[in-house]
């Protein structure tokens, strides 16, 4: 092996398997239900939609690296601190001695019910101030896949334009995953005009190569209501698109391929706060092993279950050959397997004598 040769392996054995830019808050969780005003105490947890994924890829066994910036302050330590115990790479955080980290506090209600209540304390944070010139592109560069979603577009005119240089095509560009992650709220912000953001993020979702999207997500942002193919139509450009279709399943269409769809599993809710990153971070793992269409669906079902049975926004996602053994069920087994919490911990009932039956 000539030594050129030998650097280049060495170099693809060192490089990261997925890079994710965007901002992570601390949350805290109530200690009971009951509205924010009636809650008497909270645990501290962490909570970002790039950092959540980079977390769960991280958990079950890809190197990840998080970028962002939080404050010079103890919430920043417990961040990054907390982050980097999932194995994820922080040396790319970026302090702010000017600016805080962001906090929010949210019921522990489901948030599609009247009753759910979130409180934000990100407004001038650290991360808001993420910028073209301030942030390490080749820490963003070196994974075989950058996350992204709309959630950093929305929060300052500096980090929009960021993630527009980030999607734009350019030498040496991995592989850009775009997770649409559409919240209203956010786009009466620094970012722009109210109204602004589902433009926005189309443009940005188009510059992506991999994209996630809501079925009700895109009905909300781009008046799309004909269904997973309609958002197919309306978004030609990315290699591969994933409309996930809440209870329904997910459906994936890939260039040059026939679109595949996976029902959704059944599962015993805890709370669905964190279910989008995990489904995005389990597909994103498959996609990284190479395993076919509906496997990475299923992948991505089976991570988003991990996240739905617990409370806080991140699980132990199950062991690998656990999660291969159940993806690989036929369409019965798979049909009618119910997953709730501490499924996680090991195999459920009556499902490994259906697997092994298969092998």
């Amino acid at each position: 092996m000539t030594a050129e040769a030998a650097q280049a392996a060495t170099d693809a054995q060192a490089a990261l398997d997925v890079v994710a830019l965007g901002e992570s808050m601390v949350t805290f969780l109530p200690s009971r239900a009951g509205r924010l005003a009636d809650v008497p105490s909270f645990d501290r947890g962490i909570g970002g939609a790039e950092s959540n994924v980079a977390c769960a890829l991280a958990a079950a066994g890809h190197r990840t690296r998080w970028v962002s910036r939080v404050g010079a302050d103890g919430f920043g330590d417990h961040l990054v601190e907390a982050i980097a115990r999932y194995g994820v790479d922080t040396g790319s955080v970026g302090r702010d001695p000017h600016r805080p980290t962001g906090i929010y506090f949210r019921t522990a209600d489901d948030r599609d019910t009247d009753a759910h209540e979130v409180l934000y304390y990100r407004a001038g944070s650290a991360a808001s101030a993420m910028a073209p010139h301030s942030v390490d592109r080749e820490a963003l560069d070196a994974g075989r896949i950058l996350h992204l979603s709309g959630i950093t577009a929305a929060l300052s005119a500096d980090c929009l334009a960021l993630l527009r240089e980030l999607t734009a095509p350019r030498p040496g560009r991995p592989l850009v995953s775009f997770d649409v992650n559409y919240r209203p709220g956010l786009w009466s912000g620094a970012a722009g005009e109210e109204g602004e953001g589902p433009r926005v993020l189309l443009d940005l979702a188009r510059g992506a190569d991999l994209v996630f999207v809501g079925e009700d997500e895109a009905a909300d942002a781009w008046g799309i209501t004909g269904g997973p193919d309609a958002i197919r139509a309306a978004l030609p450009e990315p290699a591969t698109l994933v409309v996930k279709q809440g209870s329904q399943g997910a459906t994936l269409y890939a260039e040059g391929e026939t679109a595949v769809h996976q029902p959704a599993l059944k599962v015993d809710v805890v709370a669905p706060v964190g279910a989008g990153d995990a489904f995005a971070a389990g597909f994103l793992s498959a996609t990284l092993r190479g395993l076919p269409a509906g496997r990475r669906l299923r992948h991505g079902h089976l991570m988003a279950a991990a996240a739905l049975t617990v409370a806080g926004d991140l699980a132990t996602p199950p062991a690998r050959a656990h999660t291969d053994r159940l993806a690989a069920l036929d369409a019965d087994a798979w049909g009618t397997l119910r997953l709730g919490p501490g499924w996680t911990d090991g195999v459920p009932p009556n499902t490994e004598a259906k697997e092994e039956a298969r092998t």
